[in-house]
């Protein structure tokens, strides 16, 4: 078999696992079809064991690590339980309600990893719906669908946006003035769809059993939130690197007398970081066997040249439904050569992730964590939001984009 053959089947079979979210037969996941693809490659020296301190982005490994930290201190503190306590007590209308839940879930996805919002929201919703009787199932998808969006607007959001702000070096500031205004229009989006389809029907009487709430940790919180603010200020208006930046905090944090190190570090999702690092060796074996030289170059004498705007933006799209978006978003990356580029990548494949459940592992986790206390949504129910979502987003984020480069 020569070289371009086995980095082919290797590559072919990594993301037949993406697409699929597992192997037929094997209990292998999405991380472990990644980590056993590496493992061939660096075995059979398609990728060699010198080459991985290089292959690897260290910076983006290192950026992702520090802010899981940052937000595990939130998690910790018992933030993000009071705060769903404290909307859930507010007297308001169901839209009204409605309407809160997003800003807030938006404006906190967009500086905390939305995974963890998501992972740390979900059951506190539910148990607050069930006590004012109100159908949980619209409110989840709301907080889903909000996760999303927010996460779009700045390069700290999602695990994608890292990637895409360190590989391509944008800056914080500017990033968030082209991404910032379709993201918060999204919002808004997300608001309409959900009340909408809603029509009156908020009520529902269900059981579930009590859920037991963090009590809140003020002085870790306020702790949490003035390192978050000075590690945000530090990225806007400062050159030092951001996974520097990231990795201070992550270190002042787990210098604690209070919260032990081992519970921090148990809330970072190593599973992701290693699925980062596998697939960053598999995406370099493919690039260096030519063979994704050689798709593109196909691709570009059919007419689609990715380095454009609105090819790239489509192609995202597509490939973040395909395979999901972090590993879309690797692989179209070395053809992100327009000045916009970096925005049209990010905002295309973190809003493409409504479209289904499996889009994105924010939606994974709300479903997931919803079933597990007795509220089931099937694909067709988050597809009534997911959809309309989707289309209507990714139109206001091509729109402004079109405008942007102009």
């Amino acid at each position: 078999m020569s070289t371009d053959l086995v980095v082919l089947v290797v590559f072919a079979f990594v993301y037949a696992g993406m697409i699929l979210g597992r192997i037929p037969g094997l209990a292998l996941d999405r991380t472990g079809v990644a980590l056993l693809g590496a493992i061939v490659l660096v075995t059979l020296g398609r990728v060699t064991v010198a080459q991985l301190s290089t292959v690897i982005d260290i910076p983006t490994i290192a950026l992702l690590f520090g802010l899981m930290v940052v937000s595990a201190q939130f998690r910790m503190s018992g933030f993000y339980s009071w705060l769903v306590h404290r909307i859930a007590a507010v007297e308001a209308s169901p839209g009204g309600l409605l309407a809160l839940l997003i800003l807030i879930v938006g404006a906190l996805s967009a500086l905390l990893a939305n995974d963890i919002v998501c992972l740390a929201v979900t059951p506190v919703l539910v148990e607050g719906c069930a006590r004012r009787r109100l159908d949980p199932k619209p409110y989840l998808l709301a907080l889903a669908c909000a996760a999303n969006v927010g996460s779009a607007a700045t390069l700290i959001g999602n695990p994608q946006n890292m990637l895409i702000g360190q590989v391509l070096r944008l800056s914080f500031g500017r990033y968030l003035l082209e991404a910032g205004v379709p993201a918060f229009l999204g919002l808004f989006v997300v608001w309409g769809v959900v009340y909408l389809h809603q029509r009156g029907r908020w009520s529902l009487e269900m059981e579930i059993p009590p859920i037991e709430a963090m009590s809140l940790d003020t002085w870790q919180t306020v702790k949490g939130a003035a390192v978050l603010a000075i590690t945000v200020v530090a990225f806007l208006a400062t050159p030092w690197p951001r996974e520097l930046v990231a990795l201070a905090a992550a270190g002042y944090f787990l210098c604690s007398r209070r919260m032990k190190s081992r519970e921090i570090l148990g809330l970072v999702d190593w599973q992701l970081l290693l699925l980062f690092m596998s697939l960053f060796i598999v995406n370099h074996a493919l690039s260096a066997s030519g063979s994704m030289e050689a798709f593109t170059g196909r691709l570009a004498s059919r007419g689609i040249h990715l380095e454009r705007p609105a090819w790239l933006f489509g192609v995202s799209v597509i490939l973040s439904n395909l395979v999901s978006n972090v590993p879309a978003v690797m692989l179209l990356l070395p053809s992100a050569s327009h000045p916009l580029a970096g925005p049209i990548l990010a905002l295309s494949s973190t809003l493409a992730g409504n479209l289904f459940i499996v889009g994105s592992i924010a939606n994974i986790i709300v479903v997931d964590q919803a079933g597990r206390l007795g509220v089931a949504i099937s694909w067709r129910e988050h597809a009534k939001i997911g959809v309309p979502v989707t289309v209507i987003t990714l139109a206001i984020a091509a729109g402004w984009l079109a405008l942007m480069s102009f």
